[in-house]
């Protein structure tokens, strides 16, 4: 493990962060948000009325990580697929509104925009919907989606693969995105052998144990999930985020370290994981080695989990945390 990182060090690594171009693959969604409050029990069935106040939308799923991209200055290409219906331009809209590079986004005839509704009343979520078909993608749509991340991760600093199991990554689609030597997928358990050879994958402690079968519960079981994901996959790197334990790394050359968490206070770990692989993923594209990139992420995952719902941390919020580490 290199020295802790510095205020310095993170200033001058955030500088050379900047304007990297960054190609994001993966599942996109809107996260409808419907805020009200209840003061009555419907005479119909005994279930709240919510009277609704505020009604908004956000960018959800891999959208998460392309913000997460844009709040530290990075340029961002987004390759996803929506639906043919009248979500899919307020996709556009958003990431647009991000300048994320669009493009990429392919309209397919077979599934809707993917949708999570979610009705909250006095801060505490009432019930959740969602609009969604999961199965892989049809082989024509999985070809010219291939064939456009196979130019676009050409001129890529890196690629992130962000997998929230709605059908979009293919093994296709991965050795597509392997023309760009660094390649980083944050996966979904029964998904995970799609990304065998890539340089690292992140999945959370939860994620691993699935994956593995290991249920990690310790020390030696955390070491035992590693080894066998780094064995499954041939991957050059693993990196298993702990919450509030923070995040260990398996190397393939038998790199091997932990890092304990820095968050102040936590307030919603939701979205720390797409933090964790963006700010991974930048910093080894500007140059930093494995275990000065782990650090910043793991910096950088400590200021979202302080704020409420998936959030996004700029360069200033992560000094900040970095400053605080040692004070």
């Amino acid at each position: 493990m290199t020295a802790a990182l510095q205020a310095p060090d993170a200033q001058t690594l955030f500088a050379r962060m900047r304007g990297r171009s960054i190609l994001v693959i993966g599942d996109l969604m809107i996260d409808e948000w419907i805020w009200g409050t209840v003061s009555r029990i419907s005479p119909e069935a005994p279930v709240p009325v919510v009277a609704v106040t505020d009604h908004s939308f956000t960018l959800g799923g891999a959208g998460n990580v392309a913000n997460n991209l844009r709040a530290l200055d990075a340029n961002v290409e987004f390759v996803g697929a929506i639906g043919d219906d009248a979500f899919a331009a307020d996709v556009r809209r958003m990431l647009r509104e991000e300048s994320v590079d669009d493009r990429g986004v392919f309209a397919v005839s077979d599934r809707p925009t993917t949708r999570k509704t979610r009705i909250v009343a006095h801060n505490q979520q009432v019930v959740r919907a969602d609009w969604e078909r999961v199965a892989p993608l049809e082989p024509h749509d999985r070809e010219r989606i291939a064939a456009y991340v196979r130019e676009a991760a050409a001129r890529a600093d890196a690629v992130i693969l962000s997998d929230y199991a709605k059908g979009l990554l293919s093994r296709e689609i991965v050795e597509a995105a392997s023309v760009c030597p660094l390649v980083l997928a944050d996966p979904k358990p029964q998904n995970v052998s799609l990304f065998a050879g890539v340089t690292c994958v992140a999945p959370n402690v939860h994620e691993a144990s699935a994956a593995t079968g290991i249920a990690i519960r310790d020390r030696a079981s955390l070491e035992r999930a590693g080894a066998q994901l780094l064995a499954d996959l041939g991957c050059r790197y693993v990196v298993i985020t702990r919450g509030e334990a923070g995040m260990s790394l398996f190397g393939a050359q038998g790199e091997r370290s932990d890092i304990p968490s820095f968050a102040r206070k936590v307030f919603d770990v939701s979205g720390a994981g797409d933090t964790v692989i963006a700010v991974l993923a930048l910093a080894l594209a500007a140059g930093a080695s494995m275990d000065r990139a782990m650090q910043l992420a793991n910096f950088a995952a400590g200021a979202v989990v302080e704020k409420l719902g998936t959030a996004t941390a700029s360069a200033d919020e992560i000094l900040a945390l970095v400053e605080h580490g040692h004070a």
